[in-house]
């Protein structure tokens, strides 16, 4: 099945893209797509083993289930004062 992966601001600096076509197993979780990722090497190592996601627009827990077609957003930590 074929996720969409979305980074914004910090995520999309280091990665030099804001979205990425990821092909993953079915059944695959949120967690399964994280540790695709990473498995790619620099500069993919960086993301967070448990960064904020957001599958569609909703937050979700790392345990969720894929479906093709899914938009994975990767949030960055957000700094304040």
């Amino acid at each position: 099945m074929s996720v969409q992966a979305l980074f914004f601001a910090s995520y999309r600096d280091l990665l030099g893209t804001s979205k990425l076509d990821v092909e993953l197993p079915d059944g695959a979780t949120v967690a399964d797509l994280v540790r695709e990722l990473r498995g790619r090497g620099a500069p993919f190592t960086s993301l967070p083993k448990e960064p904020a996601i957001a599958v569609n627009r909703t937050y979700a827990l790392h345990d969720e289930t894929l479906r093709s077609g899914d938009e994975v957003a990767f949030i960055p930590p957000v700094a304040g004062g």
